[in-house]
């Protein structure tokens, strides 16, 4: 990469430390869903609490700061650009929010993770309800600090997804959530399939993880900077470089379509560290942009190729080749089964039809759990009304429902939405892509990464997050290509 700016090269010359200490944070935040034992988490959330602390001072650094407002008065390229941008979020975020706060914020979440798989584990929320109170109580704190417009929701958003509102949000959703209950309305009249034989299917794990390899190497992954290894919720770590990228995969004891889909899912996220430009690795734009973004390239990968016929009859033989019980089904019998619709009660098992009502249903707890309009020792009542209201179901008990998800452990409020947000620039890249289906049946993997590569990947973080969607497809957050895609799809 050339920089032109003598005040860049400086800044990124002392970057590398910064940059280093979040390659450290990313890895240990791994090991601690992946390795760690339980009865680590009190040095772990010491040594997170310490590393934050340690990069604030250093983001803070009177002569780094210095070094940042002289190379705004300098003439720019847009990759010089992305790169004072993003330093300047991080800025604004260290100056704004007191490290003590910092500090607190990192050691309450790495407990809170343990907690939460423990209360998930006894389907009891009264064991994870204090942590989650006090990461409340802390981000509202961040969001005051921050400042906003118009709602404190709106500061916690931007931190996930540059430039996104509330407004925004509710833009999508007043599209999506009449869209989406019309077509359910009329997939009940079709008789869409609701159920598969093969969702009661056991399965051998081993196979599972032979078959996964195989099914991702068909797409095309590159093994030396690339692994998969096992977690209690899947996730994708990119830790600051796109020569080290690693996904995690749950195994149930039936229906293979869950850790095969996703696998899916967490190697568009992967793909998406692995094709930012090299010469970006170690600098404030070696990553990608946005949670919504890198939403986009998994839901692409998982749902609009791999959920769709063409990607079915190229997968489908590898898929006998390790499960044998496959045989006597047919690729149509697989299509229907990776393509079945019916409300369900867990966000990551659900269809993508239904999905994105999971996410209406946290958006409309978590933005007035924020405002302080609803109480953390309400949410499990106000979650089961909620997804009754949504979706027609009710849980059983708290694993069911408020606990099933891992990001309020991690302080991830402001979160979800970037879900939807994801669904909504899939689509959108799909209509941009011109004959996909076309492309995907004809095994041409390879041209759809370098499409992607090109319009978004190789990108990382120079451009915000609207500006790259409307580079990409010619316009920003137009849910309506969702709701054509999938009744389209389900015809």
């Amino acid at each position: 990469m050339a920089v032109k700016s003598p005040a860049v090269k400086e800044i990124l010359e002392r970057y590398r430390t910064i940059w280093a200490l979040n390659h450290a944070q990313s890895l240990m935040g791994w090991d601690r869903e992946v390795y760690m034992p339980e009865e680590g988490i009190g040095g772990r959330s010491l040594a997170a609490s310490e590393i934050a602390k340690l990069t604030q001072k250093l983001m803070l650094d009177e002569s780094f700061v210095k070094l940042i407002d002289k190379a705004k008065e300098e003439d720019l390229t847009d990759v010089e650009k992305g790169m004072i941008r993003m330093l300047e979020r991080d800025l604004k975020f260290y100056r704004r929010v007191p490290p003590e706060i910092v500090a607190e914020f990192a050691k309450t979440t790495s407990e809170a993770f343990v907690a939460w798989r423990a209360a998930k584990e006894k389907a009891d929320f009264k064991k994870f309800a204090p942590y989650l109170e006090r990461i409340v109580e802390l981000v509202r704190v961040i969001a005051d600090k921050l400042g906003y417009d118009e709602h404190p929701y709106d500061a916690l958003l931007d931190l996930h997804e540059e430039g996104l509102t509330s407004r925004d949000v509710d833009s999508i959703f007043s599209v999506l959530e009449p869209g989406i209950r019309r077509l359910l309305n009329k997939l009940e009249a079709r008789e869409w399939p609701k159920s598969h034989p093969l969702e009661e299917e056991p399965y051998d794990r081993q196979a599972m993880e032979a078959a996964i390899r195989d099914v991702l190497g068909l797409i095309g992954y590159p093994q030396g900077r690339f692994r998969i290894d096992v977690s209690p919720h899947p996730f994708t770590i990119g830790p600051a470089s796109p020569f080290d990228v690693r996904i995690t995969v749950r195994y149930p004891p039936k229906d293979f379509r869950e850790p095969l889909f996703s696998a899916i899912h967490e190697f568009g996220h992967a793909l998406y560290e692995l094709q930012i430009d090299e010469s970006y690795a170690f600098t404030p734009i070696g990553t990608g942009v946005s949670l919504g973004v890198h939403e986009s390239q998994s839901r692409f990968w998982e749902n609009v190729v791999g959920r769709s016929r063409g990607f079915v009859a190229h997968a489908a033989p590898i898929l006998r080749r390790h499960l044998p019980f496959l045989s006597k089904y047919s690729d149509e019998d697989l299509y229907h089964y990776f393509n079945v619709v019916r409300p369900s009660l867990i966000r990551t098992e659900a269809d993508e039809v239904t999905y994105n009502l999971h996410i209406l249903l946290r958006y409309r707890l978590e933005k007035p759990m924020v405002a302080g309009e609803i109480k953390v020792a309400d949410l499990p009542a106000l979650w089961n009304e909620e997804m009754e209201r949504l979706l027609g179901i009710r849980p059983k008990n708290d694993s069911e429902g408020v606990l099933q998800d891992i990001h309020w452990s991690h302080g991830s409020i402001g979160y979800f939405p970037t879900y939807t947000l994801g669904n909504v620039i899939a689509a959108q890249l799909r209509h941009a892509f011109g004959p996909l289906d076309e492309a995907v049946a004809a095994g041409r993997f390879s041209e759809i990464k370098e499409w992607l590569r090109d319009r978004i990947h190789r990108w990382g973080a120079v451009y915000p997050p609207k500006e790259l969607v409307a580079r990409a497809t010619g316009e920003v957050y137009n849910p309506s290509y969702l709701l054509n895609y999938l009744e389209n799809k389900y015809k």
